[in-house]
């Protein structure tokens, strides 16, 4: 069982930055799409950012692009999110995910087969 283990969430200022980190257990097919969904109080799930292994592909919310950035650290089956610019309105619980390519940017929570714990970010107006 794949696992992912999230860390780098926190509190800040309106226009402030975090970073967001993802390691996955083992690295493979189901984990050759990885990136974030977050959830506000009261909010649906979505989609913010994803990326294919290697740097094929990179997807973003509307919401954040010009904004997040996400990368990754093969040789550490590490994803990275970096968060600039921040709002109040990307306050959320953010989850790391990973799946396969053919889903990678559809943003279909459902097909994604391993998720993490969630990391708390707050941004303050």
């Amino acid at each position: 069982q794949v696992r992912l283990m999230e860390s780098g969430g926190g509190s800040v200022q309106a226009g402030g930055s975090l970073r967001l980190s993802c390691t996955a257990s083992e690295w493979g097919y189901t984990t050759d799409c990885m990136g974030w969904f977050r959830q506000a109080a009261g909010k649906e799930r979505e989609g913010v950012a994803a990326m294919l292994s290697g740097g094929a592909g990179t997807y973003y919310a509307d919401s954040v692009k010009g904004r997040f950035t996400i990368s990754q650290d093969n040789a550490k089956n590490t994803v990275y999110l970096q968060m600039n610019s921040l709002k109040p309105e990307d306050t959320a619980l953010y989850y790391c995910m990973a799946g396969p390519p053919t889903i990678c940017g559809l943003w279909r929570d459902s097909e994604y087969k391993h998720w993490g714990q969630g990391t708390q970010v707050t941004v303050s107006s």
